[in-house]
């Protein structure tokens, strides 16, 4: 009897030890690990664009929480080949949300232009917890939005994030100006949201304004 128990907890050992390397390995779907991992990590992947209908359907779609895992090579080398995106030379962005090349995870980079030297940093699973009511007016455009621009009036000057990073830390920060818009335009995307609903908002309350 002994002998059995000794042998069911083994396989249970076992099993449980397989279950963490299979949601490790499984943070992605099969679909997603085999564009994460069609190319290196220096490779940029494909910019989803609105003009292209199925694109245009994955853009408007939710992403999902993504586990902060420093040891698995999957989210690193998606996080290493969003950012060669947003610093690729047909892209040049100063931010891109993992939505825009087609993966459905809570994954912004952003170029802090608050900080010296403006560093381009990664955020897993943010989301703004407090707007300022005072507003700032910004033209913005979108890497997803080819060959356009607007100048909205409604993004907020300052917000509260909080997000976890790559080495696990989860924390909260305040940021202001230009550098704030950025982390309401890609936090955006992660919601399935893009800049065009908020000028749309804008013309119709400035038109029932008028009335």
């Amino acid at each position: 009897m002994k002998k059995q128990l000794f042998i069911l907890s083994i396989i249970l050992i076992l099993a449980a030890c397989s279950s963490r390397k299979t949601v490790v390995k499984h943070s992605f779907s099969t679909e997603q690990l085999n564009r994460i991992t069609a190319s290196d990590s220096l490779t940029p992947m494909r910019v989803y664009k609105i003009t292209n209908q199925t694109d245009s359907l994955l853009l408007r779609s939710k992403s999902t929480y993504i586990k902060p895992d420093p040891k698995n090579e999957v989210l690193k080398t998606f996080v290493n080949r969003l950012y060669a995106t947003v610093r690729d030379s047909m892209s040049m962005g100063v931010g891109i949300a993992a939505p825009q090349v087609g993966i459905l995870k809570n994954i912004i980079w952003v170029q802090r232009f608050d900080k010296e030297n403006l560093p381009f940093e990664v955020y897993l699973n943010p989301k703004i917890t407090n707007y300022s009511t005072k507003k700032q007016s910004v033209k913005e455009g979108c890497l997803s939005i080819p060959n356009r621009s607007d100048m909205l009036n409604s993004r907020s000057f300052s917000i509260t994030i909080e997000y976890d990073t790559m080495a696990a830390e989860h924390k909260t920060e305040t940021i202001s100006d230009f550098t704030a818009v950025i982390f309401q335009h890609e936090i955006d995307h992660l919601s399935g949201i893009l800049y065009l609903d908020h000028l749309e908002k804008e013309i119709r309350d400035a038109n029932k304004n008028k009335k």
